[in-house]
């Protein structure tokens, strides 16, 4: 028996609840592993309570990431044996690999060797959030050290993520908060621009900071009325990679400013990178290549007990973290 992280309804952060439930051994080519830690996401969030692209079945369990030590493998696994240190890519369903659990087995394709002076909190908190930023601004976008970058939502893990493949690259990132509480931490994060959104005019910034050439790349989850000032400050050519919907106004489609401008807005999900071996390697080879450098650096925000889930996912939907919400195991 192995305790895991079930909901039976959805709701808030109280339906989830710790159970006990058998683990079969591991299929052909899958890994089984004794997890240590966890990384939490906000699309979690989402499943449990019933909002988000998959429909959970009762009794639902989710989880996207973790970390923890291979215990076996399945037939026709090959460069992975027990007692390897593993952290684990999203996988595209969580419901079919859900990751909150003492002892997951998963897909050997998504599981990874990462460096060994990341922690077992680091470890559950590198996959989702660089692979997203990398898929946005590097995949797709083809950031360089020529480009601004409007980062919205610049404290969470995404956000962070994104500040520093910018700077990884050479670009340099205007980030996007709502007020100015954390504009100094992210200052010292590596942002070279902060702008508080509920207190300073957006244009009249993004106008000032990128000069009459404009910002070429926005990546934004936040949807809603700032995609009017955003899109009026880029140059022409640009492109707004949309991952998110957080605001709860309509999003407003500036027609004639993607005309005049002849702008790409453009819908992305992180399984864009996943479900592609070829770039989910060169993913990989990106974002261990940073690690190892120390360019990046996973950040967490807070740490919580895995009997502690529920207050884990409450703390995950305040918008009070700078960084990832991680459960130890």
């Amino acid at each position: 028996m192995a305790r895991v992280i079930r909901f039976h309804k959805t709701g808030g952060p109280e339906v989830l609840r710790v159970e006990d439930i058998d683990v079969p051994a591991p299929g052909p080519n899958e890994v089984q592993i004794r997890v240590k830690a966890l990384g939490l996401n906000r699309a979690e969030a989402l499943l449990r309570a019933g909002t988000y692209i998959e429909t959970p079945t009762f009794p639902s369990r989710l989880g996207l990431e973790a970390a923890g030590i291979v215990e076996s493998v399945g037939a026709g696994v090959k460069g992975f044996k027990a007692g390897d240190g593993v952290s684990l890519v999203p996988p595209i369903s969580m419901l079919r690999w859900p990751t909150y659990g003492e002892l997951i087995n998963f897909p050997v394709e998504h599981v990874v060797k990462h460096p060994e002076t990341l922690s077992w909190e680091e470890a559950a908190a590198v996959w989702m959030k660089y692979l997203t930023a990398y898929g946005a601004l590097i995949d797709i976008a083809k950031l360089t050290s020529k480009d601004f970058v409007v980062i919205t939502a610049g404290s969470s893990s995404v956000g962070l993520a994104a500040i520093q493949i910018a700077k990884m690259v050479g670009a340099t990132p205007i980030v996007v908060t709502r007020t100015s509480a954390k504009k100094q931490a992210l200052i010292d994060f590596g942002a070279v621009h902060v702008i508080a959104q509920a207190e300073e005019d957006l244009l009249s910034r993004l106008t000032e900071i990128a000069g009459p050439n404009g910002v070429r790349v926005v990546l934004d989850p936040i949807g809603g009325p700032i995609f009017e000032p955003l899109t009026a400050a880029m140059a022409p050519g640009g492109i707004l990679l949309e991952f998110g919907g957080l605001s709860p106004e309509p999003t407003p489609f500036p027609l004639f400013t993607v005309l005049a401008k002849t702008l790409t807005l453009r819908g992305y999900l992180v399984h864009e990178i996943v479900r592609d071996p070829v770039k989910l390697e060169a993913a990989k080879t990106f974002i261990l290549g940073g690690l190892k450098s120390g360019a990046l650096k996973p950040v967490i925000a807070k740490t919580f007990a895995f009997e502690q889930i529920v207050d884990a996912h409450r703390y995950l939907e305040s918008n009070e973290q700078f960084g990832k919400v991680v459960v130890t195991v």
